[in-house]
């Protein structure tokens, strides 16, 4: 029903900084938004070269179009894209350094252990 939680939830590790990675998951995203529409909530931890995803300036080579295709989804479709602490301060950024619609939290492995916990499906490529 109109404005009941999603039945399903999916929270997808991002830890790769490769164009065909990044596509590959970005793809999935959306694939299981045409399927469920309303009724998924999608979560993206980034971790290690996978967080150059979500920086406003990436030290790796990013496509800007997956850059887009991130934004995109956060905006419209509610994905949340959440960077992991740890990594930030291993490259010495902050939330500063990282596109408007990410969340940070201290430790992304935590993050995914801890949605894992509540119930959400967790993929990993």
């Amino acid at each position: 029903m109109p404005g009941d939680p999603p039945e399903h939830r999916v929270v997808y590790q991002l830890n790769h900084a490769e164009a065909d990675h990044i596509e590959h998951i970005l793809n999935s995203i959306g694939a299981l938004i045409g399927r469920y529409e309303d009724n998924v909530a999608v979560a993206v931890v980034a971790f290690g070269p996978g967080i150059h995803l979500l920086a406003r300036q990436p030290r790796r080579p990013v496509p800007e179009t997956l850059r887009e295709r991130a934004r995109s989804q956060a905006r419209n479709y509610g994905v949340r894209y959440i960077a992991c602490g740890n990594t930030m301060k291993t490259l010495g950024w902050t939330a500063a350094d990282m596109a408007d619609f990410v969340k940070v939290e201290e430790v992304g492995a935590a993050v995914l252990m801890e949605l894992q916990e509540q119930g959400w499906a967790y993929i990993a490529w």
